[in-house]
C-alpha cells in the first residue's frame, strides 16, 4: 500500500474510540483562546512555544503540562468547548462512537464544582449525537496519584449525574499508585451501577493488570502493554475475552515504546487478544484516531486485514449494545469488501 492509500482506507473506516482523556485533547490553539477569555495568563508566550514543551521523556512530565494546561479551565462553556473541539475533529475521522474519559479532581481541587466539568461535557456529547449522530459513554477517573478517600468524595458528587455517567475509570502515575490502592471505591461505584476499566501495565508491571482484574473487577484494561510479560496473564485475557485499549503514539511519545516498530499490537492481535487503537491525549501526543491507525500500520506494515479487525475489536470491546455492536461491525466488513 502506498501512504495515500493507506491513509485513503483509514480514513474510511467506521471507529470507535474507548481510550480518549478529553483534557488531553486540550489543542494549543483553544487553549490560549480560552485562557485569554478567562484572564488567566500561561507560562508559554505564543502557541509555538507551548507546543514545543510537548516533549517528553515519562509519563510524569506529560502530567505536569496536562494539569497546567487545564486550569484555564473554569466555567460550563470552556469544557462545551475543549468537548466540542474533540468531536467535531474525530467526526471528520470516520468515528461514530466514543467513550471518553473525564478527571473530575483535576478541576474540583481547584475549586471548580464537578456540576460545572460535568454539565459542559454532556452538552456538548449530546449536541454531537443529535447533530454528528455520533454515539458516546461517559468515563469518570479517579486519579491513582491522590487517596482513595478523594476517589470516594468524587463518587458521591457524582451520584446525582449516575444517569450521565456510564463508567468509572483509573488513570494518572501509575508506578507507585497500583490498583490495590483503589478496591473499596471501584467496589461502591460498581455498586452504583458504574462500569470499571482501568489504566494498568502502561509504564507499571504486569502485576498491576493481574490486580486490576482481580481485586477491582474491571472489564477492559486501557494500555495493557505489558501484559505480554506473561503467558498466564495472556491466557487469562484470552479466556475472559478481556479488551486492551492501546494507545500507541502516546506509548512512542511517552517512552513506553523507543519507536514505533517496537509496538506490540502485532503480537497480541497474532495470540488472539481483543486489542484495539485509540489516541489517549491527541494534543500532546501527535494524533488523533486516524494518525493512530495509519503510523502504527505503516510502522508495522498492517494489512487491511489487520485494520478491518482493529476496526471490529473496537466495537466489540465498546459498551454499545449487542445489536448497536453488530451493525457497526456489518458496516466495517462492507467497508472492506468493497475494496476486495
Amino acid at each position: 500500500m502506498t501512504s495515500s492509500s493507506l491513509a485513503h482506507i483509514i480514513q474510511g473506516i467506521p471507529k470507535t474510540e474507548l481510550h480518549l482523556h478529553i483534557e488531553g485533547s486540550f489543542e494549543p490553539e483553544l487553549m490560549f483562546e480560552i485562557a485569554n477569555r478567562n484572564n488567566i495568563a500561561l507560562d508559554y508566550d505564543s502557541i509555538e512555544s507551548l507546543k514545543k514543551a510537548y516533549k517528553f521523556n515519562n509519563l510524569q512530565e506529560f502530567l505536569d503540562i496536562y494539569y497546567t494546561g487545564a486550569q484555564v479551565l473554569i466555567h460550563e462553556q470552556d469544557f462545551f468547548d475543549l468537548t466540542w473541539a474533540y468531536l467535531t475533529k474525530v467526526h471528520s475521522q470516520n468515528v461514530v462512537h466514543v467513550e471518553v474519559f473525564f478527571d473530575p479532581q483535576t478541576h474540583t481541587d481547584r475549586g471548580i464544582e464537578f456540576d460545572v466539568v460535568i454539565k459542559g461535557i454532556y452538552r456538548a456529547l449530546e449536541k454531537a449525537k443529535a447533530e454528528l449522530n455520533i454515539t458516546y459513554k461517559l468515563i469518570m477517573s479517579y486519579l491513582r496519584h491522590l487517596s482513595e478517600e478523594e476517589a470516594f468524595k468524587t463518587l458521591e458528587s457524582s451520584v446525582p449525574f449516575k444517569e450521565w455517567i456510564d463508567g468509572v475509570g483509573l488513570d494518572s502515575s501509575e508506578m507507585g499508585n497500583p490498583p490495590s490502592k483503589f478496591i473499596n471505591v471501584f467496589k461502591a461505584s460498581a455498586d452504583h451501577g458504574y462500569k470499571l476499566v482501568a489504566h494498568a501495565g502502561e509504564e507499571g508491571p504486569s502485576d498491576y493488570i493481574w490486580e486490576a482484574l482481580d481485586l477491582l473487577n474491571v472489564e477492559r484494561i486501557d494500555h495493557g502493554n505489558r501484559c505480554l510479560n506473561d503467558e498466564k496473564l495472556v491466557q487469562r485475557l484470552l479466556d475472559e475475552n478481556i479488551a486492551l485499549t492501546l494507545c500507541p503514539l502516546s506509548n512512542l511519545e511517552l517512552k513506553v515504546i523507543q519507536k514505533m516498530e517496537d509496538h506490540p499490537l502485532v503480537e497480541m492481535l497474532d495470540k488472539g487478544i481483543l486489542a484495539t487503537i485509540h489516541s489517549d491525549d491527541p494534543a500532546y501526543f501527535g494524533g488523533y484516531m486516524n494518525e493512530n491507525y495509519y503510523e502504527t500500520a505503516k510502522a508495522l506494515n498492517l494489512t487491511k486485514d489487520h485494520l478491518m479487525q482493529l476496526a471490529i475489536n473496537g466495537f466489540k470491546a465498546s459498551w454499545l449494545s449487542s445489536d448497536e455492536k453488530e451493525k457497526h461491525i456489518e458496516k466495517v466488513k462492507s467497508y472492506f469488501n468493497l475494496m476486495n
